[in-house]
């Protein structure tokens, strides 16, 4: 059983700053929040990929939550859309979670980091071209099936991949946004019971209290922020530190 009483704070506090800095891009992006602490957590911390991601998701419960009930209120969720995100995501999420806790963690390890190294690419390229060109949307649920399992086997990437895509094939910012955050809660929810089954709640819950506690501060400055810097420098510079961490700790992996 997890005893609360036996956590040292100053080892909560590597977690809260990384929690903090993921969150303060992710509010101001709207995406990245899973991507910036997983690849803290394994490139820098040399956290496992399954329990990285562990981690990622509980927290993410809970800010996917508060996320989706204030697009709700707003009315940013477009339903049909929802619904054909919502089922792909979850097989995917789910058989990632699954297959990401079943692998021994130094054969993982290579393929998460080589993923997140594409991502932070990805958001480079992004932020350079940036505002995308507008086109109709044609592919939905195989991005929700590619992008829940990209999300769980790579503790991130369910906005980079999903919110961005769509944007790019011309859906409706507002509603992309809000109904992706709202899918995202129940991606995380079941990605999250499926780490917790396999790998037990003792082996991540410190670390993930770390985690929620500098997303929860960083939250209000995220918003803040949003108002205040363009969505191509915040791009140019998440890509950029994605790739850079990233690239560092896959060479340092592979030599």
């Amino acid at each position: 059983m997890f005893d609360l009483a036996a956590l040292d704070p100053t080892a909560l506090l590597p977690f809260i700053l990384i929690g903090f800095a993921a969150q303060l891009v992710d509010g101001a992006l709207g995406m990245a929040f899973g991507v910036i602490c997983n690849t803290l957590l394994v490139a820098v911390m040399g956290v496992p990929p399954a329990t990285a991601s562990a981690r990622i998701h509980v927290v993410e419960v809970f800010t996917t939550a508060v996320s989706g009930i204030s697009h709700l209120l707003h009315r940013n969720i477009e339903w049909s859309l929802f619904f054909r995100l919502l089922i792909p995501g979850l097989i995917g999420g789910i058989t990632g979670a699954y297959l990401l806790s079943s692998l021994h963690s130094e054969y993982v390890k290579p393929f998460v980091l080589a993923y997140l190294v594409s991502v932070g690419v990805w958001l480079l390229a992004r932020g350079v071209l940036y505002p995308p060109k507008i086109r109709k949307p044609k592919v939905i649920a195989p991005l929700g099936l590619v992008g829940g399992f990209l999300d769980a086997a790579g503790g991130g990437g369910w906005g980079p991949v999903v919110t961005s895509n769509l944007l790019v094939q011309g859906a409706e910012p507002r509603k992309v946004i809000g109904t992706v955050n709202s899918v995202e809660f129940f991606l995380t929810l079941a990605v999250s019971a499926t780490f917790i089954y396999h790998l037990g709640l003792d082996d991540i819950a410190g670390a993930t209290l770390g985690l929620l506690i500098g997303g929860v501060l960083a939250a209000p400055l995220g918003a803040f922020m949003a108002k205040r810097f363009s969505p191509k420098l915040l791009l140019i510079l998440v890509g950029t530190v994605l790739t850079a961490t990233s690239a560092f700790g896959l060479y340092k992996v592979l030599t």
